[in-house]
């Protein structure tokens, strides 16, 4: 191999000789512009690395879509029931998941739906059936229920965004005290309605009246004022009419 560095001879004498005569190293000199392509390349390489970043941000940061329908999701509701026993109506028009019978609850089953006696706590009666609509809406229908069953009951408040078995429908709390009674005698009345094939599938519960407060209820803040009411939705989630998937 060259060695870099550069033998010459010796002599007494500089005559014939570009240099004196003695040991020298090759020294490198760069070309400019060689420094100033590498740095071109290395600003061309940080710039592709800061627009490859925000390219994948944006990737990243892109919401799914969806088109609805068919992908129209589900209700932000509860989930149904599936370890309960289920009431199918004799026609198969609908069915409704209810509460097993036993201790807590005393069960009756009728053509049209099931009647729950509650045993336990404030006691209190849920019903889940069903109705032909007969061209009426749903509030309609649940003022005329509450008309037959509590005649003097005033309103409380409509339920918002009511719904039975996932479809839209009309909800309303009514509070019923018999005349002369106390004011503890006070019978609290939900009633949820929603139609679908002009039948009108319909969820009430009555009992006692009782304030949700911090240390009795469900916890969050709720208007029910209803102990019973708390093991009634996910039964009204349960409610399918013919053709529904299964709940």
């Amino acid at each position: 191999m060259t060695d870099p560095k550069i033998e010459v001879a010796q002599s007494n004498s500089f005559e014939g000789y570009a240099v004196p005569p003695g040991r020298y190293s090759a020294r490198r000199v760069r070309d400019p512009k060689y420094f100033a392509t590498l740095g071109i390349w290395v600003l061309v390489l940080l710039a592709g690395m800061m627009i490859l970043a925000l390219v994948d941000n944006q990737v990243t940061d892109v919401p799914t879509r969806y088109v609805c329908p068919p992908d129209c999701g589900r209700p932000p509701t509860g989930l149904p029931v599936a370890t309960n026993p289920r009431f199918t109506a004799p026609g198969g028009e609908f069915s409704v998941s209810y509460p097993a019978p036993g201790a807590a609850y005393t069960v009756t089953t009728q053509p049209n739906g099931v009647i729950a006696q509650w045993n336990a706590g404030d006691g209190g009666t849920l019903r889940l059936f069903s109705q032909p609509a007969q061209g009426r809406n749903a509030k309609e229908i649940a003022e005329g229920l509450l008309q037959d069953g509590f005649p003097d009951a005033q309103t409380a408040y409509e339920l918002p965004n009511a719904t039975v078995g996932f479809r839209s429908g009309y909800g309303e709390v009514a509070d019923f005290q018999p005349l002369g009674a106390a004011n503890t005698n006070r019978t609290r009345i939900i009633v949820i309605v929603a139609i679908k094939n002009d039948l009108a599938l319909v969820a009430a519960a009555a009992g006692p009246f009782r304030e949700f407060t911090p240390s009795f209820g469900p916890g969050p803040p709720s208007p029910a004022n209803l102990q019973i009411a708390q093991d009634m939705g996910k039964y009204v989630n349960s409610f399918a009419w013919r053709g529904d998937p299964p709940r």
